[in-house]
């Protein structure tokens, strides 16, 4: 009698939030590397909204500051309208009372640019695996 095929999961689905196109480009290489999809990007936190909105991902790497606004505002909007999407803070201010506010508003995550870079495709993999949708 033949196996049963194995079910593989498709890609965890990723939008990049982040003012830094270098940024944006150096993680979306890196996850792409690591088997990810990545579906989206913003700058701004209105553009992060609608386009995750949009796009539905699985998880989201976000910035703390953006253009025009904070990575916050994000947070909350996407939380309030779909909660089961993944939030990885990933910002270059990692400081206790950024980590304590970001993690209490429901991000899984939070990571600090400079010296965690190489935790971001787990800590992107461990909050997919994590999202409710």
């Amino acid at each position: 009698m033949p196996a049963a095929p194995l079910h593989v999961a498709p890609p965890p689905r990723i939008f990049l939030a982040d003012d830094s196109p270098a940024i944006r480009e150096r993680v979306a290489d890196l996850l792409v590397r690591r088997a990810m999809h990545v579906v989206g990007e913003a700058a701004t936190p209105q553009a992060s909204i609608e386009g995750i909105l949009a796009a539905r991902p699985d998880v989201v790497v976000l910035d703390v500051h953006l253009e025009g606004g904070t990575g916050l505002q994000v947070l909350r909007a996407v939380r309030e309208a779909q909660p089961g999407i993944a939030f990885v803070v990933f910002s270059n201010n990692a400081s206790a009372p950024y980590r304590k506010r970001y993690l209490g508003e429901g991000a899984l995550r939070f990571l600090d640019k400079s010296s965690e870079f190489d935790q971001l495709a787990g800590a992107v993999a461990e909050a997919s695996a994590a999202a409710l949708h």
